[in-house]
């Protein structure tokens, strides 16, 4: 999935009210939210194509439509609705899918063996009895721990706290191992011993202090849902979208939406070597020996990149956005004929908890969480690694990594067949930590800096698709306001 720039050739010399540094999914949807208020602008990527960490490839050749092939997120969740308000603004409404509901069932490793989240855990929180009751994951008395969360009373602060503090303290050891660590820290690609819970799960806290229980929070929220008059979201002339949604070629439809939406000057190969201040706004300078002035500067890249750029300006700021950790993670795909493995799971994926010790961390087996993932009779299937909790194996060169990943996948799935291809894709350095204090410490990094410059995207307020896209949204409103003169007509 490649881009080309928009501009057909490039000038020494620029000036435009607002100049965006990165093409991810943050700085392309900035870019859409300054277009929609009629401000000329440029947005500066130093790689070879657009879309971050949004990567799609197809593979043809092997059947009656390619694999679609996920290098990134494959999904976003419609809770967070501003995702899908984008792709609803750039037309993209009617290529939404959602996942197959008939096979939603999540199972995690438990004594090197897939066993089934019983029914009704919504999140952590265990909503149904007899499921739960009856479940091999948790022991009777790790059940009987989780119970007590009715009873525990609740925390008077507002203080953060780690995600493993908070979940010991109202569910138990237990329920952090086998179902907070994979499944929550696993979104995140996060040490559940380091992870906010303020800047990763803030409704927990929520349920907390309003119900006094996590349990009774969240069967209130169900009946609360279940007497909601509102309809809920749906596809045009389609049945309502599920919890999770992409698009029908794979996540990569909605960067090739925004650029194929997006009229200003749109620049590949193009790096921002130095910014500096000006009585203007401030001076980019490019690798290719070109400059762009602007008002307003709009940093959606690594925060680490970010620091390096703000150091002259803003010291106390660089050392901040330096402070934000980051891990390297990976993914593999691997692809298969269905008469060559039996159906490995009655779901779409598997966690697993860091007490495995296994040179992966999850499973999801994407051609059955959505339709047209691959060819009829193929299977389409996802490994996950790296990150804090199998970080030995992002040093396995591909031959070894693929053949590590293929015996977790006879051991835990039966899969003993070769496969047809397989994809690796490694994202060194790319993985923001949340880490206690986070919002304290992004709130500071804000104030520190200077009128007119801004950053956004994963590493602060969310690093889903909609959270990078809501803080897109809020930070073109804010450099609106006072920094940038809107040209009149």
């Amino acid at each position: 999935m490649t881009g080309s720039s928009h501009s057909a050739a490039h000038i020494p010399h620029a000036t435009v009210p607002i100049a965006i540094v990165g093409g991810g999914i943050a700085g392309l949807s900035t870019a859409w939210y300054v277009q929609q208020q009629g401000v000329p602008y440029v947005v500066l990527e130093q790689g070879e194509r657009w879309g971050g960490k949004i990567l799609t490839e197809q593979v043809a050749g092997f059947g009656d439509a390619p694999f679609v092939v996920e290098g990134g997120p494959d999904s976003f969740i419609t809770q967070k609705p501003w995702a899908q308000q984008l792709a609803n603004e750039i037309g993209l409404a009617d290529r939404l899918v959602g996942t197959n509901e008939r096979l939603r069932q999540t199972y995690v490793v438990h004594k090197g063996k897939p066993v089934p989240l019983p029914d009704g855990v919504l999140m952590i929180v265990p909503t149904k009895f007899k499921p739960f009751v009856f479940s091999r994951l948790i022991s009777p008395w790790g059940k009987l721990r989780m119970g007590m969360d009715l009873f525990i009373p609740r925390r008077q602060d507002d203080e953060d706290e780690t995600l493993a503090d908070f979940v010991r303290r109202r569910l138990g050891s237990e329920a952090l191992d086998k179902i907070a660590e994979p499944l929550m820290s696993g979104i995140y690609n996060a040490e559940a011993e380091r992870q906010s819970l303020l800047a990763t799960f803030p409704r927990f806290r929520e349920l907390e202090k309003s119900y006094g229980s996590l349990t009774k929070g969240m069967l209130a929220a169900q009946r609360a849902r279940k007497s909601s008059a509102a309809p809920p979201a749906g596809i045009p002339g389609n049945r309502p979208l599920t919890a999770f949604v992409s698009f029908r070629d794979g996540s990569g439809e909605l960067v090739n939406g925004l650029v194929a939406s997006l009229s200003g000057d749109l620049r590949l190969n193009t790096g921002v070597e130095r910014i500096e201040r000006t009585p203007g706004g401030y001076l980019l300078y490019l690798n290719d020996g070109a400059t762009v002035a602007a008002q307003a500067v709009i940093l959606a890249i690594p925060s680490f990149a970010a620091a390096a750029l703000v150091q002259p300006m803003a010291p106390a700021a660089a050392q901040l956005l330096t402070a934000i950790r980051y891990v390297s993670t990976g993914t593999i795909s691997l692809a298969y004929r269905l008469s060559d493995v039996r159906n490995p799971l009655h779901g779409y994926g598997l966690v697993v908890p860091s007490s495995e010790r296994r040179p992966i961390n999850a499973v999801t087996l994407n051609s059955v969480k959505f339709e047209q993932r691959a060819p009829q009779g193929c299977l389409l299937l996802r490994a996950f690694f790296g990150g804090s909790r199998s970080p030995q194996s992002m040093e396995l060169d591909d031959t070894t990594l693929c053949a590590a990943v293929r015996s977790e996948l006879r051991s835990l799935l039966g899969i003993d067949a070769e496969p047809l291809f397989y994809r690796i894709y490694r994202w060194h350095r790319a993985n923001p930590q949340y880490d206690v204090g986070h919002l304290a410490r992004v709130a500071a990094i804000e104030a520190a800096l200077p009128a007119g410059l801004w950053v956004t995207g994963s590493p602060y307020r969310g690093v889903g698709i909609p959270d990078c896209v809501k803080q897109a949204k809020e930070t073109v409103g804010s450099a609106l306001v006072g920094c940038v003169t809107i040209p009149t007509s």
